[in-house]
């Protein structure tokens, strides 16, 4: 027997929890179904995790580094892995187990725990029972993409979900990737104590990001002892157990380097190979993403993609507001567009790399008059005192309408500052409102006002 439901969501990652909630609160019989972890990928085995171990590898290298600051350590701080690891699953526990007690104690809302796949466009089957809805939600997430690297299934390897499992320091790891994931595991276990090779199948890292800002992000890490490989390609694993050497060509030149184990941070992929949507209507890019229209929809009326499955984003703050978008219009009356957000992201090293908006590269593609305001970190009190002064902060500006088009800051506190110039943009002010501002001294934000007091016409 079919059960019938107004709603139904599929995956209890960042978007679909509070809109199930939503959903219920506003008298809809609502089902939500989760097959293995409450939260998702943010809490279980993305940001909450790492950015839980990025602390602990922080504390580790200041305090390697407190002599610098006159503060004096009798003998070599150690690092347990094991007390290091408790900690993580301590915090975990706590946000899976909150985003659980919050589901099911929600009135109208029924919670199934269970892999939900479709067999019809309104429909899913789920522990052998049936449930249709007109509207159904998809909020199913992403995992972490394998590349096709001969011998790598023999040797054996870690992503970014098991190496949260470790509880030991590995001794050399290699990693094959140099982006978000890659580089933010790269700096933690260098600070944990392991030796880290990375190896970059482009020329430079983060590869969406330009040439200046890569160069800045890797003189950083390799100030840590850091090493990297660029260009790789034609590479294969060979070994096992302790020793894993990785072959490679990087630069046109070969490279073998062993370690003691592998880390893929080649990218992600989404989950929806395995949801049953060859039993439905609903439209698929070339690389497994739901397409969505500018409000979220699929092209089957009532089914909707959310988060990691959609392409649109992939970030829990993207996840986020994809509800927000979806409650706006379905639930508020309130108009809401994907369109209307701004690109926002941060990479988690030390110090962190923020942006926003358009880089120099698309500035120029614009055809606008561009200033451009550049500062170095050196320049800022709050990071001569903290002896922090890596990275620069740089914003662009469309010069006729004074709108801020863009920013990249690199700097101790740049994922927080940041929002003071999203702030002003999503509200369509011209820069000169921040730039007259009075900033509270010392702060980093307290040099915004003097970089953008500072604009220059962009060279050609």
């Amino acid at each position: 027997m079919n059960e019938q439901f107004d709603a139904i969501v599929i995956g209890t990652g960042q978007a679909g929890p509070s809109l199930a909630v939503r959903l219920a609160q506003s008298g809809k019989k609502t089902a939500i179904i989760e097959r293995n972890l409450y939260g998702g990928t943010c809490v279980n085995v993305g940001c909450t995790p790492t950015k839980t171990l990025v602390a602990s590898a922080r504390a580790a290298h200041m305090a390697r580094h407190a002599e610098a600051y006159g503060v004096m350590i009798d003998g070599t701080p150690r690092v347990d892995m094991a007390r290091v690891k408790a900690r993580m699953d301590a915090v975990v526990r706590q946000s899976s187990d909150g985003v659980r007690k919050w589901l099911h104690t929600t009135p109208g809302l029924t919670v199934i725990e269970g892999h939900a796949r479709f067999v019809s466009n309104h429909a899913v089957t789920v522990n052998s029972a049936t449930l249709e809805a007109p509207q159904i939600f998809i909020n199913a997430g992403g995992r972490a993409a394998i590349p096709d690297i001969p011998g790598l299934t023999q040797a054996g390897y870690l992503t970014s979900s098991t190496i949260l499992e470790l509880d030991h320091l590995p001794e050399h790891l290699l990693i094959i990737g140099g982006s978000y994931i890659g580089l933010e595991f790269a700096q933690m276990y260098r600070r944990f104590g392991s030796a880290v090779t990375v190896f970059e199948a482009g020329p430079h890292l983060i590869g969406r990001e330009e040439a200046e800002v890569s160069l800045a992000v890797q003189q950083i890490l390799e100030g840590e002892g850091i090493r990297f490989h660029f260009n790789a390609s034609k590479m294969r694993i060979s070994g096992a157990g302790n020793v894993r050497t990785l072959h490679a060509e990087c630069d046109s030149s070969p490279v073998d380097s062993s370690g003691s184990h592998v880390l893929i941070g080649a990218g992600r992929m989404p989950n929806t190979d395995d949801l049953g949507l060859e039993q439905t209507d609903i439209v698929t890019d070339k690389r497994g993403y739901i397409v969505v229209d500018d409000r979220l929809a699929t092209n089957v009326p009532g089914i909707f993609a959310l988060g990691d499955v959609n392409g649109r984003g992939a970030f829990t703050h993207t996840a986020y507001n994809d509800y927000e978008i979806l409650a706006a219009n379905l639930l508020d009356d309130d108009p809401r567009r994907l369109s209307d957000r701004i690109p926002v992201y941060a990479l988690y090293t030390d110090p962190p790399l923020a942006r926003i908006g358009m880089d120099e590269k698309e500035a120029r593609a614009s055809g606008k008059r561009i200033l451009k305001g550049k500062m170095m970190m050196s320049r800022v009190a709050r990071a001569r005192e903290r002896g922090e002064t890596d990275g620069f902060m740089q914003v662009l500006v469309d010069a006729d309408t004074k709108k801020i088009l863009g920013a990249t800051l690199l700097g101790i506190e740049a994922d927080e500052v940041i929002h003071l110039l999203l702030d002003v943009m999503y509200a369509g002010a011209p820069y000169t409102v921040i730039q007259r501002a009075m900033h509270i001294h010392p702060t980093v934000a307290e040099l915004i006002p003097t970089l953008l007091g500072d604009l220059k016409p962009l060279e050609a």
